[in-house]
């Protein structure tokens, strides 16, 4: 897209937004309904999209991308008329009388990047908040998606409003052209190192940026009671790390820690597990690219790291596959326990005292979330109060993203912001304070000139001693 034309799309976002209408709360319905209909209608070509993109098979885009993205418009719109409402607020009564309220308010026009790995997930999902709160949006695909970029851009105009909510396709070089522009709000989804520039062109306008990260996601697996909750448990691992696009998603689990007496046993389900959900070939997403696909190679290719390789390991690169692949104990300092892996590789570490976890992951920067597996309710609390992460999750894997009622965000090197449902909502408003008093009443103390006896009284008025300040305001107490 050529420079004059990306102004001119921005311009034309924002005389939409200026013009008022996407405030009304009948735009804003419209909106979450015609991208209600588009899901439904063009389910299939999307579908078909994601699958050309990543190999994914119909049941996971579904399951991650479509299915989870009605639900979340649908909750949106039954929700969106309390989310709107004015929140009244408790005001002293020394301001009496007067009223306090905090009414939520559009940024303006919004701008989101998102990212190749949950195409149409992380496109639409911020896009619900911020047609909610009224914004008129930008919404930029990732490059190596491009069906999926191709799908929305070619349908997102058809089912909403063309003037406030636009498509933008491109390369970096279109993402930095459109950082040249000034924006109520950045929503970016993808590497810290892209996510750095966007923050310093940012900078040039004060724009407000929110970023989803990722990193390395822990998983700390302690011993099961039964045979029972050790299947399940290995069920949500395997489908938390490999299901979830070959391991391509920033909330898949990036690495295990167990202690060696309960590794066997572990393997030996998580073998199984693995062979019974991945024996068919379309079971399992691709890697997106030959060079990621490269960067996932050097990895396991590395002479420090390729002898602690326990299962799987194979790689086709004409298909873009590689085997769901365990390691034991790869070296620390490696680039597989340094980087974020990003793909169907799960190293596995393995300690003297599961109580050991904690320390292990104080180590390593801030997750965008962390998982553990445990019955043990002091471990559960230590995990809470001693570690840091965007979200903790406890006998489960990547379901809190589904999850309206928890926001989904990091904290530190992770990411900044926070959304999904009603923090969806909020991440793209502002909160705007009001205030609105009467003359019944008017306290000359807060104004020159100046004495002790005003601070005297001001004292008891900040401690809302209102007996006290009658006594002080009567001469009756200093």
């Amino acid at each position: 897209m050529a420079v004059a034309e990306l102004g001119e799309t921005v311009s034309e976002l924002r005389q939409a937004y200026e013009s008022g209408r996407t405030r009304s709360l009948a735009w804003r319905q419209a909106q979450l309904r015609g991208l209600l209909r588009l899901l439904k209608e063009q389910q299939e070509t999307a579908f078909e999209a994601l699958h050309e993109d990543l190999g994914k098979h119909r049941a996971e885009a579904y399951r991650d991308e479509v299915g989870l993205l009605m639900k979340s418009a649908n909750v949106a719109l039954r929700q969106l008329g309390k989310w709107m409402t004015p929140e009244k607020v408790w005001v002293p009564l020394v301001a009496f009388p007067a009223t306090g309220q905090i009414v939520p308010e559009p940024l303006g026009v919004i701008l989101i990047f998102a990212c190749w790995n949950v195409p149409l997930g992380l496109s639409l999902e911020p896009l619900i908040g911020a047609i909610a709160a009224g914004n008129a949006v930008a919404l930029k695909p990732s490059e190596l998606s491009p069906c999926t970029a191709k799908f929305l851009a070619e349908n997102v105009g058809k089912y909403m409003d063309a003037a406030a909510v636009k498509v933008v396709q491109g390369g970096p070089e279109v993402g930095e052209q459109l950082m040249e522009h000034r924006w109520d709000k950045v929503l970016f989804t993808g590497s810290p190192r892209v996510g750095r520039a966007v923050m310093a062109a940012a900078s040039k306008h004060l724009t407000p940026v929110a970023l989803e990260l990722g990193g390395k996601c822990p998983c700390i697996f302690d011993m099961m009671s039964s045979a029972r909750e050790l299947q399940i448990a290995v069920n949500r691992i395997v489908g938390a790390k490999w299901s979830c696009c070959a391991g391509q998603a920033c909330l898949a689990i990036d690495y295990l820690l167990v202690e060696e007496r309960y590794l066997p046993v572990l393997l030996k389900v998580l073998k199984s597990t693995m062979k019974r959900f991945f024996s068919d070939a379309d079971a399992m997403a691709r890697i997106v690219n030959a060079r990621h696909f490269q960067r996932l190679s050097n990895l396991l290719k590395d002479k420090e790291v390729a002898p602690s390789i326990l299962h799987g390991g194979s790689m086709d690169a004409e298909n873009l596959y590689i085997e769901p692949t365990i390691l034991l104990n790869p070296p620390l300092d490696s680039a597989i326990m340094t980087e974020e892996i990003f793909g169907p590789l799960l190293p596995i570490i393995t300690l003297k005292k599961i109580e050991d976890s904690i320390a292990f992951v104080r180590t390593m920067p801030k997750p965008l979330a962390l998982y553990a597996f445990t019955g043990d309710a002091k471990l559960r609390r230590r995990i809470v109060e001693e570690t840091s992460s965007g979200s903790v999750t406890f006998n489960d894997a990547v379901v809190q993203y589904a999850i309206d009622a928890l926001p989904f965000g990091g904290v530190g090197q992770s990411g900044s912001g926070q959304y999904h449902g009603k923090y969806s909502f909020e991440m793209f408003s502002h909160k705007k304070a009001v205030m609105k008093r009467g003359y019944l009443i008017e306290l000359t103390l807060r104004y020159p000139p100046w004495n002790e006896r005003k601070i005297a009284l001001m004292r008891h008025l900040y401690r809302f001693d209102y007996f006290g300040f009658v006594l002080c305001f009567l001469g009756l107490r200093r």
